[in-house]
C-alpha cells in the first residue's frame, strides 16, 4: 500500500462538464494530486481556460470538447484518449442536465428525451467505452455524479429525479459486473450545491428558505466541498470500495 494513498501521478483521467461547477472542482483537484486531467464539456473555449489554469498551477490537461448527449461524439472522444494516452485510469461522469422545472404532469416529451439521453444514456455510453478499456489495461475507477433528488425526489424536478436513481443503480450494475475486472465503480451524490446548474433554485428566497433549515449545516455545498468525495474513490484510499453510492449533503438525507 503506498504511503500517500491520494497521490494519482501517472493516472489518465476523464471528467465530463469540467468547465464549471463540480466537474471543474474535480478537474483541479485530481490535477493537484498529480494525474493529467481531460477536461471534457460542449464549448471548447470554455475547457481551454480550465486547462490553462490547471497547467499555470503546476498541473497537466488537455481539452477536448465532446456533447455527453452525443454518441458519436462521446466514441470521439474515447477514441482521442485511447490514440493520445494509450490508457485511461479515471472516468467521472459529472455532465448532465436538467431542462424543465415543473410540475411532472406537464413535462415536454421533448426534455424528456434530452435529459434521458444526457443524464443516463451518456453515462452509460460513456461507462461502456472506458470500461472496455480499462478492463485490457486490468483496471480502472469510475465516479458517477449522481444526486441526492435520486434518492428523495426534488420537487417540481421529477424527470431529473429519476435519471439520477438510474445512476445510482447504474453504478451498481457496473460494480458488480466490472469487479472482477478490477474496476471500481462508485457514485457521489451531492446535496444543495452552489452552481450555475443550480443557480435558479438557489436564488430563489423563498426556495432557500424553505429548504435550508432542513439541512443540519444550514448552507448549500461549495463545489470545491464534492471534489474531495470523488478523490477518495478514484484514489487508493478506496481500494476496496465498488458500488456505493456517498453521500455529500450536510445532512440532508439524514
Amino acid at each position: 500500500m503506498p504511503t500517500n494513498l491520494f497521490d494519482l501521478s501517472g493516472r489518465i483521467a476523464l471528467v465530463t462538464g469540467a468547465s464549471r461547477g463540480i466537474g471543474e472542482a474535480t478537474a483541479r483537484l485530481l490535477a493537484g494530486q498529480g494525474a493529467h486531467v481531460i477536461v471534457s464539456s460542449r464549448k471548447q473555449a470554455d475547457l481551454d481556460k480550465v486547462a490553462a489554469d490547471i497547467a499555470r498551477a503546476g498541473g497537466k490537461a488537455t481539452a477536448i470538447a465532446a456533447h455527453q448527449g452525443d454518441s458519436a461524439a462521446l466514441a470521439a472522444l474515447i477514441d482521442r484518449i485511447q490514440s493520445d494516452f494509450g490508457r485511461l485510469d479515471i472516468l467521472v461522469n459529472n455532465a448532465a442536465t436538467n431542462p424543465y422545472y415543473g410540475h411532472i404532469l406537464d413535462t415536454d416529451m421533448g426534455m424528456l428525451e434530452k435529459t434521458l439521453q444526457v443524464n443516463i444514456r451518456g453515462y452509460f455510453e460513456l461507462s461502456m467505452l472506458a470500461g472496455r478499456i480499462m478492463k485490457k489495461q486490468g483496471g480502472g475507477a469510475i465516479v458517477n455524479i449522481a444526486s441526492i433528488n435520486g434518492v428523495s425526489p426534488g420537487l417540481m424536478q421529477g424527470i431529473y429525479s429519476v435519471t439520477k436513481a438510474a445512476v445510482i443503480n447504474m453504478t451498481q450494475a457496473f460494480a458488480k459486473e466490472c469487479g472482477p475486472d478490477k474496476i471500481r465503480v462508485n457514485a457521489v451524490l451531492p446535496g444543495f450545491t452552489d452552481t450555475k446548474f443550480a443557480s435558479a433554485l438557489i436564488q430563489n428566497e423563498q426556495i432557500m428558505k424553505a429548504f435550508l433549515p432542513t439541512v443540519p449545516l444550514r448552507r448549500v455545498a461549495q463545489p470545491a466541498e464534492i471534489a474531495p468525495a470523488v478523490l477518495f474513490l478514484v484514489s487508493d484510499a478506496a481500494s476496496y470500495v465498488t458500488g456505493t453510492a456517498l453521500t455529500v449533503d450536510g445532512g440532508y438525507l439524514s
